[in-house]
């Protein structure tokens, strides 16, 4: 069995002087440092387009579960078409802080410039942009249109939008997009552009035998294209309102639960139309990804459903989900697909056994193995207690740091990293380098790691906590601060521990 490592990074945290990371020069030098480094993978977060506001941009609450992030176009790229020109992007405020991304700037000022590349395109002749179109009429013109009225209705949620496209009648829909024709060709515009570039970028990953692991949100969005185009595929009421939302009972991230808020799926409305919905949505996954990390699996098996009415978590209960009846239609329909199973949280007989029978690899995040009340060696989280059919994390986007969580742990939990390493001697300022020698010393068939903890970055450079708005999602890397130096001491740990991706590196 091939062993491989790689490297988290969210595309939005790519160094770039246009105020957030996209597919511009900075994607490609990154692919060109994942392979001196020996790295097989570049996992990255949703490329979905995200919702302003009070989501704090997360990508796991996009407009749709197919759109792309229009902040992802290259600006560097339009100006090479010449649809845009240098001045015009360099005169734009898109913050002060090259090591955060804001959001509200880039609301008011990026989209703006991206008006202006597509009012100078001439976009409607171009037979590329009519072939797109075409083959991807079947989400692109609902949600084209949904985000032309999402602007033309001030951004308010579609459930306070007049009744008539509120309830996507027929006769609304033809009056809108006669009203707001041009607004609708400049969403499939960015459409547009996000495939073209993207499909450049993850090209001239592949042709370096970089794999790209991309990553899905189990839900959607409850303000977004999919409920408002498709409200028959979610649990809601006669008004398109949903009756039950999502999100999760107490647990390590947060002692009272998690409201998230979006609608559930009507399972047996997608049992009985042959799951056709999912098998849409995994098949363009597979068009974007080579491998597809598919957040809260746990859900396939029971999801938590929280009434509306309800004040907190708390008042949640567990239902049933599809199980393997999904998963084996998608392997009918598509093949032998690579998915990663995120089944992090509470763990049941149900969720293990749905892991093991689907064949996906689940996930291993060593700072969940650490529990002081708990020293025995029955954690699954323990390096001693892994398959090799996992993937291994010394933690994701929405831990800390591995080294802010080294260094906000009590003493007698550093003692218990310190006993279970035979370790006393490492500087403390070091223990991130040993934490990630050990996941990457497992028997993991994969193992990735986030570039903060290759860095050694402190919580400063966390991406996300969840339970929290105002300031998550924002860390970027500045330029220069992934160096040759790093890629050579990732490249000697990659053969040391027989991770290293020899096709990359020959």
């Amino acid at each position: 069995m091939n062993r491989y490592a790689g490297v988290l990074l969210s595309v939005t945290s790519l160094p770039s002087q246009y105020g957030i990371g996209c597919f511009d020069r900075a994607a490609y030098d990154f692919v060109d440092w994942l392979v001196k480094a020996g790295q097989r993978y570049w996992q990255i977060l949703p490329l979905g387009a995200t919702a302003h506001g009070g989501s704090d941009d997360s990508p796991y609450q996009a407009y749709s579960a197919f759109a792309g992030n229009p902040y992802m176009i290259s600006l560097e790229a339009l100006i090479e078409e010449g649809v845009l020109t240098k001045q015009e992007c360099d005169a734009v405020d898109f913050g002060t802080n090259p090591a955060k991304v804001d959001f509200d700037k880039l609301n008011d000022n990026r989209l703006a410039l991206l008006h202006k590349a597509y009012e100078r395109s001439n976009i409607s002749h171009n037979p590329e942009y009519q072939r797109f179109c075409g083959q991807n009429g079947w989400w692109l013109n609902d949600y084209a249109l949904f985000m032309a009225l999402k602007r033309f209705f001030h951004d308010v949620p579609f459930r306070q939008w007049p009744e008539d496209i509120r309830m996507h009648w027929g006769f609304a829909l033809d009056y809108y997009n006669r009203e707001l024709y041009f607004d609708v060709e400049f969403q499939k515009y960015l459409q547009f552009k996000f495939d073209q570039q993207w499909t450049r970028l993850k090209a001239y990953a592949n042709a370096r035998h970089i794999q790209i692991v991309g990553d899905i949100p189990i839900y959607v969005s409850p303000d977004g294209a999919d409920v408002w185009a498709h409200p028959e595929l979610f649990q809601l009421d006669e008004h398109n309102a949903p009756t039950a939302i999502a999100g999760c009972p107490p647990d390590a991230f947060a002692a009272d639960g998690q409201v998230w808020g979006n609608p559930l799926y009507r399972w047996d409305y997608h049992r009985n139309t042959g799951y056709d919905w999912w098998i849409s949505r995994m098949w363009y996954s597979f068009k974007l990804y080579d491998v597809v990390r598919i957040d809260h699996f746990r859900g396939f098996d029971e999801y938590f459903s929280i009434p509306t009415y309800a004040s907190s978590a708390k008042e949640g209960h567990w239902e049933k989900g599809p199980g393997m009846e999904l998963f084996n239609t998608i392997r009918w329909r598509l093949g032998d697909v690579s998915v990663i199973a995120e089944d992090l949280g509470l763990m049941t007989d149900g969720v293990r056994k749905l892991v093991k029978d689907s064949g996906c690899p689940n996930m291993k995040v060593l700072q969940f193995a650490i529990d002081p009340a708990d020293v025995g060696a029955a954690n699954d989280y323990w390096p001693h207690n892994y398959n090799s059919n996992c993937v291994v994390y010394t933690g994701t986007h929405d831990n800390e740091t591995v080294a802010g969580w080294y260094a906000g742990l009590a003493e007698d939990a550093r003692k218990q990293v310190r006993d279970y390493l035979c370790d006393y001697y490492t500087p403390e300022s070091q223990m991130h380098k040993v934490l990630i020698n050990l996941v990457m010393t497992t028997v993991a068939k994969d193992c990735i790691i986030p570039i903060q903890d290759h860095l050694g970055l402190g919580n400063e450079a966390r991406m996300n906590k969840p339970g929290t708005v105002g300031f998550n999602w924002r860390w970027r890397l500045v330029p220069g601060q992934v160096t040759d130096a790093l890629a050579e001491e990732l490249l000697a740990l990659a053969k040391r521990t027989g991770r290293a991706n020899w096709d990359a590196i020959r």
